[in-house]
């Protein structure tokens, strides 16, 4: 015993011989412009939340409602054309697999109103489940026998996804009788009134090329992963995409809920599959042609949030990798284009893509879970107060007036983003970096009906365990990274982060093992 005490002494010896001897010349100077860098980006942050708080208190102070910015009237029946004074609209439900959803969506696109002989519904069906592609074609064919005037669509692969399914759409010969095209995943279930309150604007103002709705979610109530997801998603629609609207008339297509001009479409150079994010590429193509773009926010689409972790995850990697992606492949095409103003140049590629979708990713993780834990450790290196508590709560306080009804969950939400943030910044560096992964495509599981009657619908699934698949590694290290500095800050330190430390590694913990997804709020 004695021999072993005096071996694990020594071993402890040496560990802090070569711990003092690296800490004082590599570790602080290192973790010095660590800290600087990531205060200039915090600050880039603050910044872009204040604009755009400002800019929405404007917009809702002088009341800009779509309908003072662009002319809108109702739109009336010729008595001598008849129906056909009506544009023609296509409605375009890309879908893949979708046996729990695709009767609602294909009944809510069915029962838009519109004149019945100028509207086709076209169902673009990329299932490879042959059971599911019999379903799916009943039910267009049901729709059919009613009078509703639908084509059902299959390919013989699934190149380029769903943008490779809509543009394989855009092909079809009575597609070019048609002026608009509104497009709604598989979940989303329009309001009938919908075409009624968006194709006025691009009827009556020649230079709209799309009119984005919101989307309302149905199962926001469902757990605690749903409702953080409500508080990061009610901020990008009360506020980034009202802003963008308001201001320079750009922002990113969220790929359904919309409807876009053809023409608009095809000048930008229509769908294209070169990213994950082929909605936001549209967007910034069409923006470049000189197109404007309306966001309403007063109409709401209903659709369903991811309820399970592992669909989450992977379509926050899509959500984050395809942007980053996406402004490696185009920041020198908008730097040189000659149609836009400077201005909306610098707003497209410093405040919508460098700050949201690069800088807001990185920061969060690197300096909140790796940079400043690791100065209690380096206690040499001081982060200042506005720096490390200021900053960080008036961006989480701006960010939480999206959601009003889940103020009492911000705890939860930081914690929650702050973990989340390490597969964001992973996806983010490889878009920027094109490695592999890039273009991974998963569609995000839908549960539909299941929801109402949770349990007892599906046989219970054959559970796997797989280290890498049900605990997730990079979590687990950094959950106990952040507990060995909450460790060494009550053994060592000043005991100034502790708590923070200790919870935030319990919320990667959690993270890790996927539970996240089954803890349900009271209210």
């Amino acid at each position: 015993m004695e021999a072993f005490e005096g071996a694990r002494d020594d071993i402890s010896s040496q560990v802090g011989l070569i711990w003092s001897q690296v800490k004082e010349p590599v570790m602080v100077p290192l973790l010095r412009v660590a800290v600087f860098v990531c205060l200039g980006m915090s600050i880039m942050m603050l910044v872009e939340r204040v604009y755009m708080g400002f800019v929405i208190c404007l917009v809702k102070l002088f009341g800009r409602r779509p309908e003072k910015r662009y002319k809108w009237e109702s739109l009336k029946e010729d008595v001598e054309l008849g129906n056909s004074s009506y544009p023609m609209v296509l409605v375009q439900v890309p879908m893949y697999n979708e046996r729990e959803v695709y009767q609602l969506s294909i009944g809510a696109a069915c029962g838009l109103s519109w004149p019945s002989d100028r509207i086709i519904v076209q169902i673009l069906d990329d299932s490879t489940d042959p059971s599911i592609k019999e379903l799916v074609q009943m039910e267009c064919s049901r729709w059919a026998s009613k009078g509703v005037n639908i084509k059902y669509e299959v390919r013989d692969n699934r190149n380029g996804y769903k943008a490779g399914a809509l543009k394989e759409g855009m092909k079809r010969s009575y597609v070019k009788q048609c002026d608009y095209v509104a497009i709604f995943d598989a979940d989303f279930q329009p309001e009938p009134d919908f075409l009624w309150r968006t194709v006025p604007f691009l009827v009556n103002n020649p230079e709209l090329g799309l009119v984005q709705a919101r989307w309302k979610f149905v199962n926001a109530n469902e757990c605690l992963m749903t409702r953080m997801q409500e508080m990061s998603l009610d901020y990008h629609f009360t506020v980034e995409q009202e802003v963008g609207s308001s201001t320079y008339a750009f922002f990113g297509f969220n790929g359904t809920a919309g409807v876009w001009r053809i023409s608009a479409l095809n000048e930008a150079g229509g769908w294209k599959d070169r990213t994950t994010v082929e909605d936001m590429d549209l967007a910034v193509r069409a923006s470049l042609k000189g197109w404007k773009f309306l966001y309403l926010a007063n109409l709401k689409v209903k659709n369903e949030l991811p309820s399970t972790l592992k669909a989450y995850r992977y379509q926050q990697h899509r959500w984050s990798c395809g942007p980053a992606n996406l402004f490696r492949k185009m920041v020198m095409e908008i730097i040189r284009n000659k149609k836009v103003s400077l201005w909306k140049k610098i707003y497209v590629v410093y405040s919508f893509f460098f700050v949201r979708k690069v800088v807001a990713h990185l920061n969060t993780f690197v300096f909140y879970c790796i940079v400043l834990p690791a100065t209690v450790v380096v206690p040499e290196v001081a982060v200042p107060k506005w720096g490390a508590v200021y900053i960080p709560s008036i961006i989480t306080l701006l960010n939480a007036v999206g959601t009003p009804r889940s103020l009492h969950l911000l705890v939860f939400w930081i914690l929650f983003e702050n973990t989340m943030s390490l597969h964001r910044t992973k996806a983010t560096i490889i878009g920027l970096l094109e490695a592999s992964r890039v273009n991974e495509w998963i569609v995000t599981e839908k549960l539909g009906d299941a929801l109402k009657g949770k349990g007892g619908g599906k046989a219970a699934k054959k559970i796997r365990f797989r280290i890498g698949d049900r605990i997730h590694m990079l979590e687990l290290l950094v959950g106990f990274y952040l507990f060995f500095c909450g460790c060494y800050d009550v053994m060592f330190g000043k005991n100034r982060f502790y708590i923070f430390l200790y919870i935030q590694s319990i919320a990667f913990f959690i993270m890790a093992f996927g539970y996240v997804g089954t803890i349900v709020p009271n209210s």
